[in-house]
């Protein structure tokens, strides 16, 4: 059984969203909670069980993105996504590199709303289509190389720590995954930024969302 949480201090809206899982993903259990500390003592309750929790940014206890701070340190391990009125583009961009593994906004219809909660269900990251529009190059930028000839610069580990970023991991956590030293999950981030050309987590992340990296995982096993 699929069990989500959600966390905010809007009965209405919490209502309303349990709705909308209740007819767009029957079986799935739903938790509330309308505080961070109501949310996170939950969380851990159902730690085993908990497949993601879904976070507003206005709850009492919790300024802007702390409460996902927050959530990150005390549970490394628990998919966390954005549900939250605010849209801004580096409200959204920072979350990620929080280690959100997601970011809906409130006016999300209610068919995308489902679409974005099957997608980061099935482990991959979801963002709003406005963010994921890249802005037109300039008659100045030099054409960047193919994304696959960028991957096939990254060793077998790195494109596993990049698969897991795409999952909202955060470093202490792939370490875990991965039984590698949190040091080394460091110097594989810096490595495949360079290596891909970007400046930041995010950025990787979403050029690798172009590619299923499982599947090129897959494949260049395979060869």
């Amino acid at each position: 059984m699929t069990t989500l949480m959600v966390a905010d201090d809007h009965p209405l809206f919490r209502e309303a969203i349990a709705a909308v899982i209740a007819t767009g993903l029957p079986g799935c259990r739903l938790l509330e909670a309308d505080s961070l500390a109501q949310a996170m003592h939950e969380a851990q309750r159902h730690e085993a069980s908990l497949d993601l929790l879904l976070l507003d940014l206005g709850l009492p206890d919790a300024a802007g993105l702390d409460g996902l701070a927050r959530l990150r340190d005390a549970l490394p391990d628990l998919p966390v996504a954005i549900l939250s009125a605010e849209q801004d583009r580096r409200t959204v961009l920072e979350a990620i590199e929080l280690g959100a593994v997601g970011y809906i906004p409130k006016s999300t219809p209610r068919d995308d709303l489902l679409a974005a909660l099957d997608r980061i269900l099935e482990g991959h990251l979801y963002l709003p289509p406005q963010v994921m529009r890249r802005p037109p190059p300039t008659r100045h930028d030099s054409p960047p190389a193919p994304l696959d000839d960028r991957l096939t610069r990254l060793t077998e580990k790195q494109l596993e720590v990049l698969e897991a970023l795409g999952h909202g991991a955060s470093n202490k956590g792939i370490a875990r995954k991965l039984g590698i030293a949190e040091t080394t999950v460091k110097t594989h981030v810096s490595a495949i930024l360079r290596r891909l050309g970007v400046t930041s987590r995010i950025q990787a992340v979403l050029l690798a969302g172009e590619l299923d990296l499982a599947a090129y995982l897959a494949s260049r096993r395979g060869r």
